[in-house]
């Protein structure tokens, strides 16, 4: 199953729904806590359907239950917590939270993880899918978007 990443910092619209259009992606699934923010551009919940279905064919969901905590995020964001914490503590956050359980898989097949982090390496959606294929063993073949 192949499952795609972006992040939406540092891209033009074109870059950004360029990206999506070329890996055929299905579904976007939105891993954001704050998809609202007036500095998320072309991203916002209340546009990015409209984009994605007209420029790229691609459905959109919001799955909060992918999303760091508000506090976790905080205190990742103010550098009150290390990448390493970070990542130990979202993880037990998606378990506490039984994702895998939680998730409908058709969303992944071609689904692309939306998050704002620009590169993928140290950001919650290359967690995610991590988690994932450990968890669910859907064998995801995951390919970032940058």
């Amino acid at each position: 199953m192949q499952l795609y990443t972006i992040g939406f910092t540092s891209k033009t619209a074109e870059q950004f729904f360029g990206f999506i259009r070329r890996a055929g992606v299905a579904t976007v699934v939105d891993v954001r806590l704050n998809n609202t923010s007036q500095l998320a551009g072309f991203s916002r919940r209340q546009d990015l359907p409209f984009f994605l279905r007209e420029l790229c064919g691609a459905d959109y969901a919001h799955v909060p239950a992918l999303a760091p905590s508000r506090e976790l995020l905080t205190a990742h964001r103010r550098k009150e917590l290390a990448w390493p914490e970070f990542r130990s503590r979202y993880l037990d956050l998606l378990d506490q939270r039984s994702i895998e359980d939680q998730l409908d898989s058709t969303l992944l097949e071609r689904g692309c993880l939306l998050c704002s982090e620009h590169e993928p390496h140290h950001c919650h959606r290359s967690l995610i899918a991590d988690y994932l294929n450990d968890r669910a063993g859907l064998g995801l073949r995951v390919h970032h978007l940058y």
